[in-house]
């Protein structure tokens, strides 16, 4: 009873609490349509490593190795997985330049100290045997080639963490597309940056068709650091379907050049960059083109190439949690934004977004921005101000009535248990009895039994008769009774004035209750 009562009372307390804390949340996703993909949004940076060793046989035969690193391309890239996966566009890891034409250019001009350019064209020389030479180095490789040439292709990945990471981590490409533009996944190779994995992008699951439809694009100019941050810029995306061909921008109102302005910043380095759709702030396609003609391939091209590379994109633990902190921290709730982006933290340490919100949180948390903040006080001062005192009395009556009437139930169940276990009336046991050894072998003696003493009788004498009852004192010796008188005088019968037990002539102590029978 005394857990219902005290339950009664807590919940009396936690209910109106609950009702002033609890935020209203109006929105499924939060105002900041970016938030929910920049954290996913990575630098691509592709290199392919040439090793070259030149045959020169001209005088005596010298082998000449080099290792060069040919850039290939540069981009932004979005993961759609914890693991790391990562999708971006085939020209960012893929040239159609030939490089090993590149490091032939570079070693002849090195050794041979002649003046060929370091670009990707055959050149020719005007001494005709270091020509001969120079043109037995190029590729496809003959049985007189004068270079030896191996190309690896090295991807770093590097994520927007808030230590920037310089070195990055390796990935290996799993699919690339026949286009330039089409879309490559890469996989991470031998490292995660948290136990949870990494944060990832939403994919949509097609690209709005609507005329002029709103969309944000981010990515990186340079590699990720406290002084160059993720670079976003709005777009809105023309009517129809994407395809291979990609969807055009146009600004509504005609004050942009868009298509001019989004072809600058993939030029820039946001080649392959997220396009993000306004309302739901997920991925609808890439960021294609560059010059003056900025385009979007859409997220169907994304999800075939995905299936192709037999990876799937899902969200992860980190998400989940910072959608949470997002929505809390986007309606204003900056008190309860605050120990949700912690979370994320825990979770992630490098997560800059959440990092930098949770800065804000801590700022606003409590102020009049606060909608928490807000919310409790206007539920305080309606309270203290404008209800009336009637509600409270009667609850507390609807209480002390609860009280009372556990009190008295709980009273009740006691006294019925009391009843039910009361033990049975006590019944001596037989005291087992005791053979003095001045007894007769079947005398009994009992010990602790009490009786009142009996009456003694008497008769006059020389007269036979019904004995007279004689009143003695208990312990003044026995009882005594004429029987008769005969030729032999007369008999005495004895009890024991304790018990009233039938005494022999030579007992000096009663059998049964161990009575001395003299005082």
């Amino acid at each position: 009873m005394r857990r219902f009562v005290l339950a009664l009372a807590l919940l009396g307390v936690l209910v109106p609490v609950t009702a002033a804390t609890v935020p209203a949340f109006a929105h499924e996703h939060p105002s900041g349509i970016t938030d929910l993909v920049t954290p996913a949004v990575v630098r691509v940076e592709a290199k392919a490593r040439v090793d070259i060793t030149l045959l020169d046989h001209v005088g005596e035969l010298v082998h000449v190795e080099r290792s060069y690193d040919v850039p290939i391309g540069v981009g932004t890239g979005t993961v759609v997985n914890p693991d790391g996966a990562v999708v971006t566009l085939t020209r960012v890891v893929k040239t159609d330049k030939d490089v090993a034409v590149y490091a032939a250019n570079k070693i002849f001009a090195e050794h041979h100290k002649v003046k060929i350019p370091e670009d990707f064209k055959r050149h020719t020389l005007k001494d005709h045997q270091l020509n001969h030479h120079l043109q037995e180095c190029y590729p496809p490789k003959l049985p007189t080639a004068t270079c030896i040439i191996d190309i690896t292709t090295e991807v770093r990945v590097f994520p927007n963490i808030s230590r920037p990471d310089e070195e990055g981590f390796k990935a290996e490409i799993t699919r690339v597309g026949d286009k330039p533009d089409s879309p490559a996944v890469l996989v991470p190779v031998g490292r995660a940056d948290a136990s949870a994995g990494l944060p990832t992008a939403p994919l949509a699951a097609q690209v709005p068709d609507k005329d002029s439809w709103p969309v944000a694009v981010a990515g990186f100019t340079g590699r990720p650091a406290p002084n160059l941050p993720e670079t976003v810029d709005i777009g809105h995306l023309t009517a129809g379907g994407a395809g291979e061909g990609g969807r055009k921008f146009k600004d509504p109102e005609n004050k942009v050049d868009e298509p001019r302005k989004l072809g600058a910043l993939v030029d820039r380095g946001l080649l392959g960059g997220p396009v993000i759709e306004d309302k739901k702030g997920e991925v609808v396609g890439l960021l294609v083109g560059g010059g003056e003609d900025g385009r979007m391939i859409g997220v169907r091209e994304v999800t075939k190439a995905l299936a192709e590379a037999k990876v799937t994109a899902r969200r992860g633990p980190i998400d989940a949690a910072f959608e949470q902190a997002l929505t809390r921290f986007h309606t204003h709730y900056y008190g309860d934004a605050v120990p949700a982006f912690q979370r994320v933290l825990d979770l992630y340490p490098g997560h800059v977004l959440a990092a930098a919100h949770l800065k804000t949180s801590q700022q606003k948390r409590g102020t009049a921005e606060d909608e928490g903040a807000k919310k409790a006080d206007a539920a305080a001062h309606h309270t203290s101000a404008g209800l009336p005192l009637w509600p409270f009395l009667v609850a507390g009556g609807v209480l002390v009535l609860a009280v009372l009437a556990g009190a008295f139930l709980l009273w009740r169940r006691r006294g019925t248990e009391e009843e039910a276990e009361e033990p049975p009336p006590f019944e001596p046991r037989p005291v087992p009895r005791v053979t003095p050894p001045d007894e007769v072998p079947d005398a009994t003696v009992v010990v602790g039994r009490s009786f009142p003493a009996l009456p003694r009788t008497n008769t006059a004498p020389g007269q036979p008769g019904g004995p007279v009852l004689v009143a003695r004192d208990p312990g003044a010796g026995p009882v005594t009774k004429e029987t008769g008188t005969g030729e032999s005088g007369t008999v005495v019968q004895k009890y024991c004035t304790a018990c009233g037990m039938r005494l022999g002539p030579a007992h000096r102590f009663c059998g049964y209750c161990g009575h001395p029978t003299e005082a």
